[in-house]
Formats: C-alpha cells, sequence, structure tokens
C-alpha cells in the first residue's frame, strides 16, 4: 500500500514504447550501454538547455547510433545550415566514443505541442524558479498553459525551501482529472530540478492528454 510507480514506466507495452531501441547482449555489456544512455541523455539536456530538449531516443545497432532528439526549439540546436547538428556529433564522440570506431546520426524534431510535454513545462517552471520568480504564480501560469493547449488535467508539485525558507515543503496545485490507476490514459510525468542559492527544489508534473484507444 502507498507505494508509487512511475507514470511513464507503467505505460510502456501499453500506450508507450521505450525510449532506448537496442539489444544488449551480456549482462556487463548492457549495464555499461545503459549507463551511457543515461549520460548522453544528461549531457543533452544541459548542454542545449535553452532548446527545451523534451526526449531523446536513442537506436543502436552494431556500428551505429542514432539519436532522435525531441525539442520545443530545434532551431537552437540545428543552427545556421546545420552546423549545431555537426557540433553535436563531435562532441558526443569525444565525450562518449573516444577510440571507438561509431557512425552516429542525429536527427531533430520539433514537438508540435510544447505545452502539453511535461518535460518542457517542468524545464520553463525551473527556469522561472532560478530567476526568483514567486513559485504560487509560475506553477499556476504553467497550469493555464497546459489547459489552453488542450489537456484534460494538470498537476504541479514543488517542493524544497520554497522562497528561501528555512524549513523545506511541499506545494502542489492540481486542475482537472489525473486517472493515474488508467492505463490508456496518457498520463505525461517529468521530475526536473532548480538549483537555486537555497539549495535544490524539485519539481514534479502530471500532464493528462486524453485516453489511448486501439484503432
Amino acid at each position: 500500500m502507498g507505494n508509487k510507480v512511475h507514470p511513464n514506466a507503467l505505460r510502456i507495452g501499453v500506450i508507450r514504447g521505450w525510449d532506448g531501441i537496442w539489444f544488449g547482449g551480456r549482462p556487463q555489456q548492457y549495464a555499461a550501454t545503459l549507463q551511457e544512455d543515461v549520460k548522453i541523455r544528461a549531457f543533452l539536456m544541459k548542454q542545449w538547455k535553452e532548446a527545451l530538449v523534451a526526449r531523446v531516443e536513442i537506436e543502436r545497432s552494431r556500428q551505429e547510433i542514432r539519436l532522435n532528439i525531441h525539442s520545443a526549439k530545434p532551431g537552437v540546436i540545428i543552427g545556421r545550415g546545420g552546423t549545431g547538428i555537426e557540433e553535436i556529433t563531435k562532441k558526443l564522440k569525444g565525450e562518449f566514443f573516444r577510440g571507438r570506431r561509431v557512425k552516429m546520426t542525429v536527427n531533430v524534431k520539433e514537438i508540435q505541442k510544447p505545452s502539453l510535454s511535461s518535460q518542457v513545462i517542468g524545464q520553463q517552471i525551473v527556469a522561472d524558479i532560478e530567476k526568483r520568480m514567486p513559485f504560487r504564480r509560475v506553477m499556476k501560469m504553467a497550469i493555464e498553459r497546459a489547459k489552453k493547449a488542450g489537456a484534460l488535467g494538470v498537476k504541479v508539485r514543488i517542493s524544497g525551501r520554497l522562497n528561501g525558507s528555512e524549513i523545506a515543503r511541499r506545494e502542489t496545485i492540481a486542475d482537472g482529472k489525473i486517472p493515474l490507476h488508467t492505463m490508456r490514459a496518457d498520463i505525461d510525468f517529468a521530475s526536473v530540478t532548480a538549483h537555486t542559492i537555497w539549495g535544490a527544489i524539485g519539481v514534479k508534473v502530471w500532464i493528462n492528454r486524453g485516453e489511448v484507444f486501439e484503432k
């Protein structure tokens, strides 16, 4: 009783697929590849923070790696004449594949409705909190953006030393319905961290994008 399950992981195989598409092989090889995936995603999120990267899909074959970067601002990543793609490829090869012969392809895809992506909303909330905006106003603005984009329900939870208070606390604002137990409900969840002078502040966002039915 009372144990929490990650909303995205719960729906894998039902209405959602994997973000990493590859075959692991030996147990040691699987662990190393998975760790590499996590580091690549963290690296891209940090390097291209302004591009509002929502999701990074990684496809691997024997000697080839394909990255599909889903971003709210693809132009920031691509750059003029596609120079940004070359820069990403060069940085990734230097950081993670030094001394290895790997063919890498990077595709940047635009998110059609950024306000329905929990990761994008979370990153926008984090950016506003780091600018020292009042957290309640930031949360309400984020919920309004998602509702205008067509979300059936939105919940935002923020925890830490809010406004620099001595004791850490948790605040939650919700609007609409968030049916976490309904498997066909497309619940998009993200957890993002804001780094302020008072310490880390955690931001969690749930967005209900409607129900998914088989055709």
